[in-house]
């Protein structure tokens, strides 16, 4: 067994299962070690299957700051850098230092809720909606400027990484990763004469923060939900969100480019 540690992590599917085997099996063949648990001291965390895969992994051991590299056994995913016919390539294009680091912001929220605080991250983005099918009232801050009172499902607040997720499907804007901004994207945003929301994405600077007090309503309760994993709150009192000071790092190999990434999942 060697002394650099690699960590793999693979979705349940027989087939992430299967390529998990045999990419240890390669490692373990090219001096690393692959640990039977998640091990800080990794120098790489590898994730088998789609983005929902890395992003599960990311938020079970809370953001680490080693480098992750996914291989892409799901539909869509973007995080991920290489398909399982590419393992002998990265285990050659690894060892020799061929790759660069891409460094994607995050975004938190703090959440007050009866004098508790709560905060949540994402790599992609973060969404309040009512716990249950109904029209949430959100009275929205940016920086110290009271902006609306939103009335619809509910928004979410992306990052740049995340603007290709739920945020394209929502009609938010496909943003660069090169690029430091938020963007506030309403979900089903109610528009008429008793109700004024906005109805397009708002783009905001890095250095702005998003404040909500949402209204409480008799019977409902609150989700703020991460990258998918959903937090339950029977009322809140104020969320903030912007970007957090965790940075994820995703392994890069020379012929990557996002808007080819783009061309190839969207067109």
């Amino acid at each position: 067994m060697g002394d650099r540690m690699i960590n793999i992590f693979a979705n349940e599917d027989i087939y992430s299962r299967e390529v998990r085997k045999l990419l240890r099996r390669k490692l373990e063949q090219s001096g690393f070690s692959v640990p039977k648990q998640f091990t800080p001291e990794a120098e790489l965390v590898v994730s088998i299957g789609g983005d929902g895969a890395l992003l599960r992994t990311l938020h079970e051991y809370d953001f680490p700051p080693i480098p992750f590299l996914g291989i892409n056994t799901g539909h869509l995913g973007f995080f991920q850098e290489i398909h399982p016919d590419e393992l002998d390539e990265f285990i050659f294009l690894y060892k020799q230092g061929r790759y660069d680091i891409q460094n994607l912001k995050t975004v938190k929220a703090d959440v007050l809720e009866s004098g508790k605080g709560y905060m949540y991250k994402g790599l992609n983005e973060i969404t309040i909606k009512a716990d249950n099918p109904s029209t949430i009232h959100l009275n929205i801050s940016i920086g110290n400027s009271f902006i609306e009172r939103f009335s619809g499902d509910g928004i979410l607040v992306c990052t740049p990484a995340g603007s290709t997720a739920y945020n394209y499907s929502l009609g938010g804007s496909i943003v660069d990763p090169r690029l430091s901004i938020l963007q506030i994207t309403p979900i089903a945003p109610m528009n008429t004469t008793a109700y004024r929301s906005f109805t397009s994405s708002v783009v905001l600077p890095e250095e702005l923060s998003v404040t909500v007090h949402p209204e409480l309503r008799k019977g409902s309760g609150f989700l703020v939900i991460a990258d998918g994993m959903e937090h339950r709150h029977g009322c809140i009192d104020k969320m903030v969100l912007g970007f957090s000071e965790t940075e994820v790092n995703l392994l890069r190999f020379e012929h990557y480019d996002f808007w080819t990434k783009v061309k190839s999942k969207f067109l």
